[in-house]
């Protein structure tokens, strides 16, 4: 009988079931989760992270977080709603299950979503945020924004930033993207960075919640 067990260290994972660990309300109160911690086939179900120190945390592929609660810091982490492909036979599933998670009480610096639908979570609002639809076609109406201004490396940063935004959300979120101003270009003046935020979120047409 073949070896069922999995492999790390760069070995890939063999054909047998890779079990789901489940977290059920449980409270992560200023938990120092180590850099890159490899999560695994976790699922986080109503647990809240009070305070935890998520930082640098983009080994998340086959996380699931559902009605989870974050509160504090949360730094340079990943949010995956599509495990990494050579992972989806063994996991038994293409989609991680994402939805009902509460940011609200977060600041979230460098967190990125990816597949994951922004309308079903909850995140902070304005001044700080905006959770927007049609990001292309926003980006594309503020640039003439930029072309105005007097410095070439402000106007190079804004560019970078603003079509890396664009390509992002449509790659990854159906053109949709929780912004904030240093998603404008972290170089930029804050000066700048709130004209184009606030550019961005002058239309009515955001989906972000009340």
């Amino acid at each position: 009988m073949g070896s069922t067990g999995t492999g790390i260290d760069g070995q890939q994972w063999d054909d047998a079931r890779w079990p789901q660990t489940v977290f059920r309300d449980c409270t992560f109160r200023r938990t120092r989760f180590p850099q890159h911690t490899f999560f695994g086939n976790v699922r986080f179900e109503r647990c809240v992270f009070d305070r935890s120190r998520l930082r640098q945390q983009t080994a998340t592929f086959e996380a699931e977080f559902v009605d989870c609660v974050f509160l504090g810091r949360v730094r340079s982490t990943n949010f995956w709603g599509r495990p990494s492909e050579h992972d989806q036979a063994t996991l038994g599933r293409e989609h991680n299950d994402s939805a009902g998670n509460d940011f609200t009480g977060a600041q979230l610096d460098d967190v990125a979503f990816r597949h994951i639908d922004l309308r079903a979570q909850r995140f902070p609002g304005l001044p700080g945020y905006a959770l927007l639809d049609r990001i292309t076609e926003r980006v594309r109406a503020v640039l003439p924004l930029v072309d105005d201004w007097p410095e070439k490396r402000h106007r190079e940063e804004a560019r970078f930033a603003l079509e890396f935004l664009a390509g992002t959300a449509r790659e990854n979120n159906d053109d949709h993207a929780l912004i904030s101003p240093a998603d404008m270009g972290r170089r930029l003046p804050p000066a700048q960075r709130e004209e184009l935020f606030a550019a961005f979120t002058r239309t009515t047409s955001d989906t972000s919640r009340d």
